[in-house]
């Protein structure tokens, strides 16, 4: 017979579950609790924050799963432009020619007019979509499920599509409808859409923090999770299996798919296989050279030619840095450079160490920094 190939249970991608959702036992209670509460319970409306790589994908990932366990019935979408139409596009039946959009409407000789379909005006939005969703939730509810509807990226919704959605769910909920909404992106967007006038509702969404997993927790799970697949992890390989990830989700994942990998083509023929030091330090090598590629570069990109003079003057330190160090290395005034430190801090990619100390909140972004300042400063036009 052939051997049973045994894949490899870590899972280093973007909204994957992992084998275990080590230390979001209390948000993933509250979220059931939600579910077996009823309308109206707190952890049917929250909104989940975090640096790239803390899990927030797999988190809603998570979500869905226990909704449609219980019958519910679940609609997730990511943050473009359009995510209205998609939604509403997906709730609408699939009997029968009557279709609704939320395209901007074409003027002909000053009266609205469409391309196909039923058209309505941008305040028509949230009525809209609305209509659309309670005739959902009528057929739901007779079965005594609900829906569950998930964004991710919020950060990056259009406006107009929050406005539509965020009304939406504020009038079924106050019509105790069985109606769960959970919407996830970076930190960047609490300041966006919950200082929005219009979306003061959103307001009121149990708010979840995503940050770094407690290292017994890490060790615990790496063993576990080694000896489910006939592999032993444990000692010195352990430990630096373990604080290599430095609680970060992201790494967690990266760190243990690369050491069992290099383990499982090390030793090959082995019926059962014990990790050596070397397999572990060769699988850490590999994990923070992709975490480089796949966290560090795209979080970047995201900011500013100042947000990376800010970190490259940081990353001069081994340690926590001074903020009035950082200001002089920048050439700057200590007020003009602490506009710089609060946007960071905001986008979670440094905190705060104790008065007038600053660090990196991403593991190992300090030394990416030093690694590729060079060509930072080359591409993005900052002087040496």
């Amino acid at each position: 017979m052939p051997k049973t190939r045994i894949a490899n249970p870590f899972k280093p991608s973007a909204g994957h579950l992992p084998p275990v959702l080590i230390g979001r036992d209390i948000i993933l209670d509250d979220f059931q609790e939600g579910l077996d509460n009823g309308s109206g319970a707190p952890g049917r409306l929250m909104r989940i924050t975090g640096a790239r790589g803390t899990g927030k994908t797999v988190m809603l990932a998570e979500f869905r799963r226990m909704a449609e366990q219980q019958g519910w019935q679940t609609i997730s979408e990511t943050a473009s432009a359009g995510m209205a139409q998609r939604l509403l596009e997906k709730l609408q039946p699939k009997k029968g020619n009557l279709s609704f959009s939320f395209e901007p409407s074409i003027s002909v000789m000053s009266m609205g007019g469409s391309l196909g379909g039923v058209h309505y005006e941008k305040s028509r939005m949230p009525l809209t979509l609305r209509d659309v969703m309670s005739e959902r939730l009528d057929a739901l509810e007779k079965h005594d499920t609900g829906l569950l509807v998930t964004i991710d990226e919020a950060q990056a919704a259009d406006r107009d599509d929050m406005v539509a959605i965020a009304t939406t769910i504020q009038h079924l909920t106050s019509e105790d409808r069985n109606i769960a909404f959970v919407f996830a992106g970076l930190p960047s967007m609490t300041s966006k859409w919950l200082n929005d006038d219009v979306m003061t509702f959103l307001r009121r969404a149990q708010p979840e923090r995503l940050g770094d997993v407690p290292l017994v927790e890490v060790s615990q799970a790496f063993t576990d999770t080694f000896a489910g697949t006939g592999m032993v992890l444990k000692d010195t390989p352990l430990d630096l299996a373990t604080q290599a990830t430095a609680g970060y989700p992201f790494m967690i994942q990266l760190v243990g798919y690369h050491i069992w990998r290099v383990a499982k083509r090390h030793h090959p023929q082995d019926a059962s296989i014990t990790v050596t030091v070397e397999d572990a330090e060769a699988g850490v090598r590999d994990a923070l050279s992709r975490l480089g590629d796949t966290v560090h570069g795209p979080e970047l990109d995201g900011l500013s030619p100042i947000d990376k003079t800010y970190l490259l003057a940081m990353a001069q330190d081994d340690g926590p840095s001074s903020t009035s160090t950082i200001a002089e290395r920048m050439g700057k005034d200590a007020r003009y450079a602490s506009m710089y430190r609060m946007r960071l801090i905001e986008a979670q990619v440094i905190e705060e160490r104790g008065y007038g100390k600053v660090d990196f909140a991403i593991p190992y972004l300090r030394e990416y920094l030093r690694e590729h300042a060079a060509y930072i400063r080359m591409t993005t036009g900052i002087a040496e």
